[in-house]
Formats: C-alpha cells, structure tokens, sequence
C-alpha cells in the first residue's frame, strides 16, 4: 500500500494540483485584503460611511439592542451578521474575474501559439485521410505522396 501511495504522489498532476492548492491559497489572501482594505472603504464611504464587515440585523431584542457586532456577540444575541457576507460574496467575484482574465490570456496565447506554428496535418490526395505533414507515404491507403 505504501509502495502504491508513493507511485500515486509521484505523478506530476498530484503535485501540479498541490501546488495550485497553495498558490491558490496565498492568492486568497491577497484578494482579501485587497477586498478588505482597498475595495470596501470606498464602498462604505459612498454609502454613508459603512464598515459592511460589522453590518448584521437582531434577531431578538429581548435582551437589549447591540451597539456593535462584538456586543452582540459578547452578550449572546442572535443576530445575523451579513456583513462579512457581503464581503465574502465581493470577495469570491474579485477573484472569479481574476481568473476568468487569467483562463482568458491563457487561451489567446495558446491559440497564437497553434496559428504561429500553422497547419500539422494535410489530407491525402488519393483517399483523403488526415494524415502529418511530413508523411511521404498515406498510412490508410499507402499512396507514395513525393510523387503527387
């Protein structure tokens, strides 16, 4: 089982994949900082000067009104804090569009990449099968093509 485990940690896509983890990880971060200290403040300034982290609506006023989040928390009354749920939904879209540029570029690149190099394959003259470039004799109908 072991020796199977380690086969299994030695193909390239389980580190590929570990290593995105991680990247994607600290990239997480990154982007929630950037939501918490650069994106939001300008929010919550247009809006009436709302920290939107420390937003949330009380269940039960029983046991008094909450002057913040922590009070509220500190004295046990249920809230819901949707705050930090606007942060994270903010959050998640940041870093849906970063990707979405990443795939993006990613994508025009590879297909630069394909129209630079031009066509791999051509048809055969006899039989019109797909055949490479470079092949001097068709594999389906074994046509000697130099002489086409």
């Amino acid at each position: 089982m072991f020796k199977e485990f380690r086969e299994f940690i030695k193909r390239g896509n389980v580190i590929d994949l570990a290593v995105a983890v991680i990247i994607g990880a600290a990239f997480g971060k990154i982007i929630t900082t950037l939501v918490e200290g650069i994106v939001m403040p300008p929010i919550g300034l247009v809006l009436g000067k709302v920290d939107f982290a420390s937003l949330f609506y009380v269940l039960d006023t029983s046991k008094g009104t909450p002057a913040s989040l922590a009070d509220a928390k500190t004295k046990g009354i249920p809230i819901i804090a949707y705050g930090q749920f606007l942060n994270d939904v903010i959050n998640f879209l940041i870093v849906a569009f970063v990707v979405f540029l990443v795939v993006r570029a990613f994508n025009r690149m590879k297909s630069k990449q394909a129209t630079d190099e031009g066509p791999t394959t051509k048809d055969c003259p006899h039989c019109l099968t797909t055949i490479p470039l470079k092949a001097t004799r068709c594999a389906a109908c074994c046509a000697d093509l130099q002489a086409a």
